[in-house]
């Protein structure tokens, strides 16, 4: 996480198998995932919400511009990653936003994850069918 020369701010957000990458800066409020609008991208207002809650927590909703690449997992991973990274880039452009972002709880990286399968198994926990006779 840096600042770049240009007044942006650099951050990764990792959720899932899904990674953001996340760069803000001062402007008009434009907020580009992969060439893509939010709502465009993630295709449901809820996933397009939670990505954007950390500038509402932050009050800078339509003050900063934001353009960030995403890769892996699936929607609802990438608006966490999208989340997590936009959280932690925020903090490294106004450390004082620090305490309202952790309050929020968007600094704590979800360790959850997929549980690989297991020998024997259909996958991580089911059983195969069983049969009486």
């Amino acid at each position: 996480m840096a600042i770049a020369p240009d007044n942006r701010s650099y951050a990764t957000g990792r959720r899932k198998r899904a990674t953001a990458r996340v760069w803000i800066g001062p402007g008009d409020g434009s907020f580009i995932i992969n060439k893509m609008k939010p709502l465009d991208y993630f295709r449901r207002v809820t996933l397009e919400l939670s990505a954007l809650k950390p500038l509402v927590v932050a009050g800078l909703l339509g003050k900063m511009d934001v353009f960030t690449t995403v890769a892996g997992g699936g929607l609802s991973g990438q608006a966490g990653a999208v989340r997590h990274g936009l959280a932690r880039a925020l903090e490294e452009y106004d450390p004082a936003l620090r305490a309202p972002l952790k309050r929020a709880g968007f600094f704590t990286r979800d360790p959850r994850e997929k549980e690989r399968k297991k020998p024997g198994r259909k996958r991580a926990r089911r059983r195969f069918q069983f049969s009486k006779r």
